[in-house]
């Protein structure tokens, strides 16, 4: 225990708090080549590879995760909740926050129903988590240009 005369010369100093999601608290500029702190709750990302864990000790199945290139230029894996999944190479994801706790070294979610992640069909509880609407079927993905244009041909 420090004396009156120790805190008065020193003081208290604060303990640092860790960085739950480091890689969400940063922007890169591609400008000026440099990257700054600034926390952010979701970061676009392109998703690189789709693949499956299998989760720690006492749990067993195949959780779907996926590798993401966030617009900051880092690299995450992210895990994709809830039942299905359309994703693939080249998909445009939105990532956010959030640890599996039988994943290790995982600390990000991928959001659904958002940019290219359709939402989890039929799903009736937690509906906001996981994308799905009132009725019970998740959106469709916006028809592609070409798709349209197939369409009209047609």
């Amino acid at each position: 225990m420090p004396t009156i005369r120790q805190l008065i010369k020193k003081g208290r100093k604060k303990g640092t708090k860790k960085d739950k999601t480091p890689a969400l608290s940063e922007v890169y500029s591609s400008l000026r080549r440099k990257r700054r702190q600034a926390p952010a709750p979701f970061k676009r990302g392109v998703v690189l590879q789709v693949r499956t864990m299998t989760p720690k000790k006492p749990n067993s199945a195949l959780r779907k995760v996926a590798r993401v290139r966030l617009s900051n230029g880092r690299e995450v894996t992210a895990y994709i909740p809830g039942e299905g999944h359309n994703l693939a190479e080249h998909n445009i994801v939105m990532v956010r926050g959030g640890k599996v706790n039988d994943l290790p070294g995982i600390k990000y979610k991928i959001v659904r129903g958002v940019y290219d992640t359709v939402g989890v069909s039929e799903r009736s509880t937690s509906r906001s988590l996981y994308g799905a609407k009132k009725g019970g079927l998740a959106p469709v993905a916006a028809p592609t240009e070409e798709a349209k244009e197939e369409k009209e041909s047609a």
